[in-house]
């Protein structure tokens, strides 16, 4: 029996002579001595490994690679990585020629960096869809969805199987409803695109507009009138 403490030197015959289950069982230092990675006096150094010792190395533990497939609940993961910086919203934009006279354009995105992309190129693979872009306004890369239909299929179900764990799973639900609401043509429609509107206003309230929620329901209530 090997005292991993001391560059593998036998332990004395005192402790081979113990029992296998007191040796199991008994305080850790009656085994061996702290591991240390500086080696005694006139010792070569020596390198410490759970592999060679087993159980025997009571401080060592073999741990994952942090990447490692077999470890990690990739649902899970990217879960918690939209959950910093994933970013759920609904744009409005003028559109003469539609009936209500604006587009809305659903959209589930998330950005990183251009020197670790990896990233979402995983979760690309993970949904199997969605486009990776470059993001001029922060100089990032970014992975985004904005089919209605791939947003219902794919994305919106993984967070509710999966849900977020801040109050941002709140957008998810809203932009669930607008997506569902948009899947029976409401948003063609002044009246229930004036609904959309406002739930649409509930979501990432921090972000930035281009045309406010007021301003956008002020002209359809003027289409309602006329």
């Amino acid at each position: 029996m090997y005292n991993p403490a001391h560059n593998g030197e036998a332990l004395p015959s005192w402790k081979r002579a113990m029992p296998w289950e007191v040796l199991c069982t008994g305080p850790l230092d009656w085994l061996h001595d702290p591991v240390t990675t500086e080696p005694f006096k006139g010792e070569a150094p020596v390198t410490v490994t759970a592999g060679r010792y087993g159980w025997l190395v009571a401080n060592l533990q073999l741990m994952p690679d942090a990447g490692s497939d077999e470890e990690t609940h990739v649902p899970s993961y990217n879960s918690g990585y939209f959950d910093g910086e994933g970013c759920f919203s609904v744009a409005f934009s003028p559109r003469a020629k539609l009936r209500a006279g604006w587009e809305v354009r659903p959209s589930v995105s998330v950005s990183q960096n251009g020197d670790r992309s990896e990233v979402l190129w995983e979760i690309q693979k993970y949904f199997e869809c969605g486009a990776i872009r470059p993001d001029r306004s922060d100089q990032t890369l970014k992975w985004e969805v904005r089919n209605c239909a791939l947003l219902r299929s794919r994305i919106l179900p993984h967070f509710k199987r999966y849900p977020l764990r801040s109050l941002k799973q709140r957008d998810v639900e809203l932009l669930t409803d607008i997506c569902d609401r948009m899947s029976v043509g409401d948003h063609l429609v002044p009246a229930p695109l004036i609904e959309i509107v406002n739930l649409a206003a509930l979501m990432n309230p921090s972000g930035l507009r281009r045309y406010s929620p007021a301003g956008i329901i002020s002209e359809l209530q003027n289409q309602m009138k006329a």
